[in-house]
């Protein structure tokens, strides 16, 4: 397998933050990285604009470390109703997915992915539960999803 250099623009999952130099394979940078705009090519005029462009990269990082601590202040204090079909014992007729749980943030003004809300299980009985959402690498939020019966 071929390995090539790149410069991260933003950060990657399983990669690397914004401005690292990580090896990777030709095909998923000829085919992921670059056409998305995630990563330029490793070569002596991008490692020169790197250098040049690590202060406006610490400064974007600090900026959305800040914003971030922002939303997950703002999301803290947030308490998110929701309701489902659940029997007599209070066990609920299916379950209570991300998927859910960022519908009614999006109702509450948050944009929240689906995949950046971590839930060990799904949520299957009706009451108080603790879900915790990551907002940026350093920064997680967490909030109260409390489930009622229809």
């Amino acid at each position: 397998m071929k390995l090539t250099k790149v410069i991260l623009k933003e950060e990657v999952a399983n990669l690397g933050d914004m401005g690292a130099i990580v090896n990777v394979a030709r095909g998923y940078a000829r085919n992921y990285l670059l056409p998305k705009n995630l990563a330029v090519e490793a070569n002596t005029r991008n490692l020169k604009m790197l250098e040049h462009e690590k202060r406006n990269i610490a400064e974007k990082l600090k900026k959305l470390k800040v914003s971030a601590d922002n939303m997950a202040a703002k999301l803290s204090s947030q308490r998110l109703l929701l309701t489902a079909k659940a029997g007599e014992e209070g066990k609920l007729f299916g379950s209570i997915t991300t998927k859910d749980i960022s519908e009614g943030l999006s109702a509450l003004g948050f944009d929240i992915d689906k995949r950046k809300i971590l839930l060990d299980t799904h949520i299957k009985r009706i009451g108080e539960h603790a879900v915790k959402i990551k907002i940026h690498p350093n920064v997680h939020a967490q909030i109260i999803v409390e489930v009622t019966a229809e």
